[in-house]
């Protein structure tokens, strides 16, 4: 089969297109390579993906220029869309809100008008954000809570394209599958998350800034783990039956949320870091940052009741992988 893996530069793109490869699945990879973050490290996840296997084909393409996608994709019979490419970064959107305008909505827009109007394409999974849920107080976040009132310009943009995938599903019948992804984290991870952030600075002696005073909880979920709950919704699109799916659809379309059902509070999450790095962190206290939450927490009972899905690594495990990863790939 012949998967579509959009952002397949990006930290959880390199992973699931690593996990489908090894699994004898062909897959086109798409990314625009932008410099949010490093190039250097998206061209080395590409370059590994490159040697590691044959039956991967990386394009550079920006996904939000619809003719060149087309063009891009014309060659090739697609089956499944992991559409993962987007702006990512809460903090980022308030000071570069065209940037999510374009890859968030426009990008969205053109990776479904290319799935309806290629017969091959039997589902379409796409990233969404637990940034929807904004100012909800509930915890934990539920698929069946309302996300009517987000915090960031990002947030926004996530909630539109989960509405604009029913609103395609029901016109069009294409099956897709929303994926509201809580804090992922592991080897290959991104330069402007915390762990990363985190950790670069306690190797080098330098303060870390810690927001909110340290009161603050996020569900980290390893990559491993959310790679697993992606494939599994690639492989079991949702049936067009008319009955209701997770998040209260009738077209077949489901929103999911995919993290670790677990809260960590942040200063813990520090403190195993200090331990697998094996120095202490210089820390500064910082006010909440505009558009950040304080607690995101996933009930993740839909996708664990539909598709099996439960993440088995703690942060404990997975801190310290990443922490080995990091030293390696920096050669420190």
């Amino acid at each position: 089969m012949t998967f579509l893996v959009t952002g397949a530069a990006g930290f959880i793109g390199y992973h699931l297109s690593e996990r489908l490869l090894s699994r004898g699945e062909r897959v086109i990879g798409i990314d625009n390579v932008n410099d949010y973050y490093s190039t250097k490290l998206k061209r080395d996840r590409i370059a590994e993906l490159q040697r590691r296997h044959n039956g991967f084909t990386f394009i550079e393409q920006d996904f939000a220029d619809f003719d060149g996608l087309k063009a891009a994709l014309a060659p090739h019979r697609i089956e499944r869309i992991a559409h993962l490419g987007a702006q990512a970064g809460v903090r980022y959107s308030i000071t570069n809100p065209h940037a999510y305008v374009h890859s968030n909505l426009v990008g969205h827009l053109n990776v479904m008008e290319y799935a309806r109007h290629t017969d091959s394409v039997e589902h379409l999974v796409y990233a969404s954000s637990s940034s929807v849920y904004g100012k909800n107080e509930k915890l934990p976040f539920s698929v069946e809570d309302r996300v009517d009132q987000p915090m960031s310009l990002y947030a926004a943009t996530k909630k539109a394209d989960e509405l604009m995938s029913e609103t395609y599903s029901h016109l069009y019948r294409l099956p897709q599958t929303g994926l509201r992804f809580f804090t992922v984290y592991g080897p290959w991870g991104r330069p402007d998350m915390a762990m990363w952030l985190f950790t670069d600075a306690i190797l080098k002696g330098e303060p870390i800034k810690v927001f909110n005073g340290g009161d603050m909880r996020r569900d980290f979920t390893y990559v491993d783990d959310i790679v697993s709950g992606i494939v599994a919704c690639l492989d079991n699109p949702p049936p067009d039956d008319g009955s209701v799916k997770a998040g209260g659809s009738v077209s077949p379309h489901r929103v999911y949320n995919i993290g670790n059902h677990r809260s960590e509070e942040l200063m813990h999450m520090i403190a195993v870091l200090e331990k697998a790095v094996g120095k202490t962190a210089i820390k500064e206290f910082e006010p909440m940052q505009p558009g950040d939450v304080k607690d995101t927490f996933a009930d993740i009972s839909a996708i664990e009741r539909d598709l099996g899905f439960r993440p088995t690594t703690s942060i404990e495990e997975g801190a310290p992988r990443f922490v080995a990863w990091f030293r390696a790939y920096h050669g420190v």
